[in-house]
């Protein structure tokens, strides 16, 4: 892999959570949850490495890491004390798999990144800076999170996984323009005005993902609507004038922070697994058939 050019290299940066989160309600929608001899729960775990690794198959990374969220606040909730207010707990069986997903990573020699006061996307995105602009690679995100969508580039495609194994939708500039008539940028711009029920930020109330839509292709961004209020219907103007902090807070929360103080080498999310520490992991785990999977062979 060392002898391989930037252009034929590539980062897969994969979005721990939602992978994670994907693959316990996946199969603790049908009624099982799969469990060690102990009794420790491992759906989510067994699940997420059988995700993960039919796109390590499917897009052929050289490089990967894993980025995560930590427990406790971000500089989101300082801003808004509400934000992703909505949420529910975690169920209790899946709690555990948190660390214990990370320590498989860990033995497939993935990094685990994250930093205090910041979402895993915030460190997605830094990283993804990083990689495509300082250092030329070619950057792939592994997501359910449609937000992750204001990140693509020339060099970052966004990876959005959908129902099933093996179903993917892939989207670079062109395919996001095509499909939703918005460059990246834009993304945060419909954020704004819309909110977001998922993280529990109300944008303008009383404009819907339609209108919002209209305006941002019209004007190109919420200053070139704030520019042309006049034009607007008396409606739409008196919604936007009567919640203007609230916009220009709901974008705030929308943007993925890309200066977050994190860093990880390219050495070492170099993909190149260590069998004997990823067969001694899966057998702790009792999950020793996804040795095969992965293409460990246990002797």
């Amino acid at each position: 892999m060392s002898n391989e050019t930037k252009e034929q290299q590539s980062v897969l940066i994969v979005d721990g959570m939602a992978v994670l989160f994907r693959a316990y309600f996946a199969t603790a929608a049908g009624g099982y949850i799969r469990r060690t001899k102990d009794g420790l729960a491992t759906n989510a775990v067994y699940g997420f490495i059988r995700y993960f690794w039919d796109a390590v198959q499917t897009f052929n990374p050289t490089h990967v890491v894993c980025c995560w969220d930590l427990g406790g606040g971000t500089f989101r909730g300082e801003h808004y004390a509400a934000y992703k207010g909505n949420r529910p707990e975690a169920p209790e069986d899946l709690i555990p798999q948190f660390t214990m997903i990370q320590e498989v990573m860990e033995s497939l020699g993935i990094p685990n990144i994250s930093a205090p006061g910041y979402e895993a996307d915030d460190c997605i995105g830094t990283l993804s800076r990083l990689y495509s602009e300082d250092l030329g690679m070619n950057v792939m995100i592994l997501s359910g999170d449609h937000d992750l969508l204001q990140l693509v580039n020339d060099r970052t495609s966004v990876i959005i996984m959908k129902k099933g194994h093996g179903n993917y939708k892939v989207y670079t500039p062109d395919s996001l323009y095509e499909e939703k008539g918005l460059r990246p940028r834009q993304i945060i711009d419909m954020k704004g005005l819309m909110g977001d029920a998922s993280d529990n930020y109300p944008g303008v109330r009383g404009i819907g993902e339609k209108t919002a839509m209209k305006l941002v292709q019209e004007y190109e961004s919420i200053e070139g609507i704030l520019e042309h209020l006049d034009e607007l219907s008396p409606s739409i103007r008196k919604k936007i004038e009567n919640d203007m902090d609230m916009l220009h807070l709901s974008r705030k929360l929308a943007e993925i922070h890309l200066e977050v103080p994190v860093a990880c080498s390219l050495e070492s999310c170099v993909l190149s697994l260590d069998h004997h520490q990823v067969i001694a992991k899966f057998e702790e785990l009792e999950m020793k058939s996804l040795c095969s999977l992965i293409g460990v062979a246990i002797s």
